[in-house]
């Protein structure tokens, strides 16, 4: 059980030539979080390591991982030496006093895990639709998306065996793990801030048709390896 607001809180930031943005990642955290500070990893599965060359933070671990971001962000939890793992993406912006708001919740020893709701970096009206469909989905599913900075009990996160070593799907089929266990995922009201970037690339409305045809293909037991195919957008942690 998670008793006090000094508990560590571990973050971990699964990278993949991020090396333009890290360091700005690190600064919001620093803002959001305040004091006591959290445990950052940085873990780089870029064979050039250039997103762990720009981190220049020496509190901050960084890690050498093979790539795959559920390989990564294994590696990453294996190193951590918080009581809570928060897993995040590198263009994803918490929200003020995140720290606080995830210990309070899991101080409820019914709560295994949680996420954030989700929020998009845009002015463009048609992404507000996105998001209420998106949380929307989220509050009915208790099943969160890697994008909305998801954290979990790192006695529960070892007890499952951590992410399956899969090329996607691999935040989705831990949470439907953690569920299938009996244990309860709640989800924060406030929203992170997440990067437009992957929607402007490939389309709001091809993205958004395109993740939830894989979720349900996912669902009827296709396998990721399969599903791949159907998935080549911007990922961080690719």
């Amino acid at each position: 059980m998670i008793h006090s607001m000094s508990t560590q809180i571990s973050i971990i930031i699964p990278v993949f030539h991020e090396g333009d943005i890290i360091s700005n990642t690190l600064i919001h955290i620093r803002k959001s979080f305040g004091n006591p500070a959290p445990e950052i990893i940085v873990a780089d599965g870029g064979p050039e390591q250039d997103s762990l060359d720009a981190v220049k933070e020496k509190a901050v671990k960084k890690i050498s991982s093979p790539k795959g971001r559920g390989r990564q962000m294994n590696s990453g939890a294996a190193a951590a030496a918080g009581d809570i793992l928060l897993f995040l993406h590198a263009d994803t912006r918490l929200p003020d006093r995140a720290g606080e708001k995830i210990i309070r919740v899991l101080r409820k020893k019914h709560y295994a895990a949680g996420a954030f709701s989700l929020g998009i970096d845009s002015v463009k009206k048609r992404y507000r639709l996105l998001e209420k469909a998106a949380n929307l989905r989220t509050r009915i599913s208790r099943i969160p998306y890697g994008d909305q900075a998801f954290f979990i009990r790192k006695d529960i996160f070892s007890a499952a065996g951590g992410f399956r070593d899969i090329p996607i799907m691999e935040d989705v089929e831990l949470m439907r793990r953690i569920k299938r266990k009996g244990l309860k995922i709640y989800i924060i009201p406030d929203p992170v801030m997440t990067s437009a970037r992957r929607w402007e690339k490939e389309g709001l409305l091809y993205g958004m048709l395109r993740n939830r045809f894989l979720i349900l293909l996912f669902a009827w037991g296709i396998s990721p390896e399969k599903l791949l195919q159907y998935y080549r957008p911007h990922r961080g942690a690719d």
